[in-house]
């Protein structure tokens, strides 16, 4: 065999086994964006999610270290999210954030639309856009098959470094979510209970000003 003839097999070899390589990325890929559609149109197909939830950051650097446990009612955008002494809701149109230990509310107007906040509702959206994703690992936690999907920002400026979403490929929803932030914070967010079509009142989502007569009342807008 010529030296030309070996480079030539070679270089058709590198190409060959350099495609497979992106071709199965490609494939990895989608397989995962196809899992979180899974996941977004079975949140979709529910009237009402009620989630019992941890919720742990951590950062070495800055000596933080914090764990709480909190539960959410979600209706479409509207939610009823109470954790560490505050209830916050969201009617669609307002946020009011509830403190009863120092017994005062505060008012804003809240667009859900534009906002980059992660709210309660956007925690089954988020990942929709402005991610790569990435098929990970499979782990078998007390009896249920999770499967991990890794997303990476497509946007530099964003100031998370990656997330897990961890699913359950029974159910199609999510078990946990892991975010990482250039910074060093990981944040943790492991679901306990999942609770679907609760027979909730229709006022769950109102806020009723009566309810809290000796309150300061601080309208931010």
């Amino acid at each position: 065999m010529t030296f030309k003839m070996y480079r030539s097999i070679k270089l058709a070899l590198l190409f060959i086994f350099t495609f497979g390589l992106s071709s199965a990325g490609a494939q990895n890929s989608q397989k995962a964006k196809d899992l979180l559609d899974q996941v977004s149109t079975k949140i979709r197909s529910y009237d009402n999610i009620v989630i019992d939830f941890k919720y742990t950051i951590f950062n070495a650097s800055d000596n933080i270290n914090q764990e709480s446990k909190g539960n959410v009612a979600l209706k479409g955008d509207k939610y009823v999210l109470n954790i560490m002494g505050i209830t916050r809701i969201y009617d669609g149109s307002k946020v009011y954030n509830i403190v009863p230990e120092d017994e005062e509310i505060s008012i804003s107007t809240f667009d859900n639309q534009n906002s980059d906040e992660l709210t309660p509702a956007k925690m089954f959206t988020f990942f929709n856009s402005g991610y790569k994703y990435y098929w990970d690992i499979t782990q078998n936690i007390k009896g249920r098959k999770i499967q991990y999907i890794k997303l990476k920002p497509t946007e530099a400026s964003n100031p998370t470094k990656e997330v897990l979403i961890g699913i359950d490929l029974q159910t199609k929803h999510i078990y946990n979510l892991i975010k990482m932030d250039k910074n060093g914070t990981k944040t943790t967010f492991t679901i306990n209970s999942f609770k679907t079509n609760q027979p909730l009142s229709k006022n769950h989502f109102t806020f009723t000003e009566s309810k809290y007569p000796n309150y300061y009342i601080n309208r931010l807008d």
